[in-house]
């Protein structure tokens, strides 16, 4: 049944979120009920660079540690995890702030777990890739906003190792 209204791999995806909250473990992917994603729409793709693509944009944007870090600890309980340790994950945006995602709504924001396979490092990779691409004019802001929100892991894979060279040198060894 999930197949046929969503396709196999939104399928096997629903069914991995479902299986991770009933059971209460991390999972590299965000609860899409919990944490759809936003977007800030005041980002345009006609106004990129004069926002996003802009030095110093996020720092401009994004919410204090106080407000993150009172939603981290809601949301690990909200999230169901086992592990409440709130250092082991990272406060994230789902829609990155690079790319037009909302800096402050509930909806972009959770936490990700650092010591996991896909841990917020590989999606900081992302990230920023994406943010390359989108000012470069490689992909449209539309377009990075619904493939990371749809499945951030699956947008890694397919831009990440062919965009490597985007990456700081320091970061380009580290990919697998």
């Amino acid at each position: 049944m999930l197949k046929k209204a969503f396709g196999k791999r939104r399928a096997f995806f629903i069914c991995a979120v479902i299986s991770f909250s009933v059971f209460g473990q991390s999972s590299p992917l965000p609860d899409p009920r919990i944490t759809p994603g936003a977007i800030d729409t005041s980002v345009t793709q006609e106004n990129i660079h004069s926002t996003v693509c802009v030095r110093g944009y996020t720092g401009r944007v994004r919410p204090d540690k106080q407000y993150t870090n009172r939603l981290k600890h809601e949301q690990l309980r909200q999230y169901r995890y086992q592990d409440l340790n709130p250092a082991n994950y990272e406060q994230d945006h789902l829609i990155p702030l690079i790319i037009g995602g909302n800096p402050s709504d509930p909806n972009n924001l959770w936490p990700q777990p650092r010591l996991d396979e896909w841990s917020a490092e590989q999606k900081n990779d992302l990230e920023f890739v994406v943010y390359k691409m989108v000012c470069r004019g490689e992909i449209s802001l539309k377009e990075a906003q619904q493939r990371v929100a749809g499945n951030w892991i699956q947008a890694y894979k397919d831009w990440v190792p062919s965009h490597r060279y985007l990456l700081p040198k320091h970061r380009r060894n580290n990919l697998d």
